[in-house]
């Protein structure tokens, strides 16, 4: 096959039982896109057809419409007499299921991470009314960097649909209680199975482990799993608490909104070993979220920054910046706190959230340093370069420019005030 629609193929990725998965070439895009071409003779079923192309309507009306950096891209679909496929994006890389091997599991805290960024892209889902119902390791790639998407939302189901919904879709040993029964879902049951890939990626096992559905569907319903930690004595205690609440089989017990338990899952990591120099890209992300000058950032632009922002942490005294050098980035105190000097004259002491060096981003040439900034406790800074932030999106840059414009604004203020002050000053001087 050379051709697929407008799209060149250049290789087959992979085929399963209704569908064949192909490598091919955008040429408007110019870029490389993954194409999930439909059986015809699986279309054509007496018996499942109509399920399969209902699930691929489904999947298809969701083109364009999932923007998250943790969700795998759907830039199109087409059903017409030639064949029925959607063009999604091409990720270069690997399923979790790599990594739920006894044999090749990675370090807790990075399953910590990986699992808080499928939690942050299916609240995002959820809050566009769309339930995944299919959450599992094959269908969530891990890039060659590490990241994740999150993909095949074949199963989905959007909420205040008017359409009629496949039931019985998804995978038995990642349903929920209330999916194996065929009951109303929400949320919670990809909570449930997040929980699940969870459990998986920390222990090589699955919770419920039966040699068929039904023994299968009785555990998920009836027997409580082991703590993790009973086959991984390294996990702490939180980690079992996190994955037995996610795992609750009753809705009430179980965590109530994705942010309730994306924030379980940041909290947990001081009670990880991390180095000094280590900040995860967890702690990195609610760190962001919880600083005034990022108020505006929505998730997306949050995850960009992350990515383009270099992260530090420095014990008192430390000369961070010093007065006369040249420098071509900003920085924002994510905690702790510095004195900024000149000429050894105290002008300001900054906390988290404020910044300083942005000069050299709101500047038209190279500048150089106009003040020497020193830390008067622990802190942990982040950098961003302004040849980094260039690539960021339009609208991450739009966020910063207006976050820049508020300080600048509040700065005036303050100067006006300090000038009012001296300026009171002398005239009682001189009564």
């Amino acid at each position: 096959m050379d051709r697929i629609g407008k799209y060149e193929v250049l290789r087959e990725l992979g085929r399963g039982a209704t569908s064949e998965v192909y490598l091919a070439n955008d040429p408007f895009g110019d870029r490389p896109v993954a194409i999930k071409l439909v059986r015809k003779d699986a279309l054509g079923d007496m018996e499942y057809g109509r399920r399969f192309q209902k699930l691929f309507l489904t999947e298809a009306s969701l083109a364009g419409k999932l923007d998250h950096p943790h969700i795998a891209a759907i830039y199109d679909a087409v059903a017409d007499e030639e064949g029925s496929y959607i063009v999604m994006e091409y990720v270069n890389g690997t399923t979790l299921e790599d990594f739920c091997r006894v044999e090749n599991l990675l370090p807790v805290p990075r399953i910590i991470e990986l699992v808080f960024k499928c939690s942050k892209a299916l609240d995002y889902a959820h809050r566009l009314g769309i339930i995944h119902r299919d959450i599992k390791p094959a269908n969530i790639l891990v890039t060659p960097e590490g990241d994740i998407k999150i993909t095949d939302f074949g199963a989905a189901l959007s909420l205040g649909s008017e359409t009629t919904q496949v039931t019985g879709v998804g995978s038995p040993a990642y349903m929920s209680p209330e999916q194996v029964r065929d009951q109303q879902l929400n949320h919670q049951t990809d909570i449930f199975s997040l929980g699940v890939v969870m459990y998986q990626m920390l222990t090589g096992r699955l919770p419920f482990k039966a040699t068929n559905n039904f023994s299968m569907v009785y555990q998920i319903i009836n027997v409580d799993p082991t703590p993790p930690s009973l086959h991984r004595p390294e996990i702490p205690a939180a980690v079992d608490l996190i994955a037995k609440k996610a795992l609750q089989k009753s809705l009430e017990r179980r965590y109530q909104t994705w942010n309730e338990f994306s924030a379980a899952l940041a909290g947990v990591f001081n009670e990880l070993q991390m180095t000094a120099e280590q900040v995860p890209e967890t702690e990195k992300f609610n760190t962001l979220r919880s600083l005034a000058f990022f108020t505006g950032f929505s998730d997306v632009e949050l995850w960009q920054v992350v990515r383009i922002s270099t992260w530090s942490r420095h014990g008192p005294n430390t000369v961070l910046l010093k007065e006369g050098d040249a420098g071509r980035s900003f920085f924002i105190l994510a905690s702790g706190r510095v004195q900024v000097t000149k000429r050894e004259r105290l002008l300001s002491s900054l906390g988290p959230g404020q910044c300083f060096g942005e000069m050299s981003y709101l500047g038209t040439r190279d500048l150089q340093r106009s003040a020497t900034v020193t830390t008067v406790t622990d802190v942990t800074l982040i950098e961003i370069a302004d040849e980094a932030l260039s690539q960021s999106t339009e609208a991450c840059r739009n966020r910063f420019n207006a976050a820049f414009l508020e300080l600048l604004v509040s700065r005036l203020e303050d100067a006006n005030i300090r000038v009012s002050q001296l300026l009171m000053e002398r005239v009682v001087a001189v009564q």
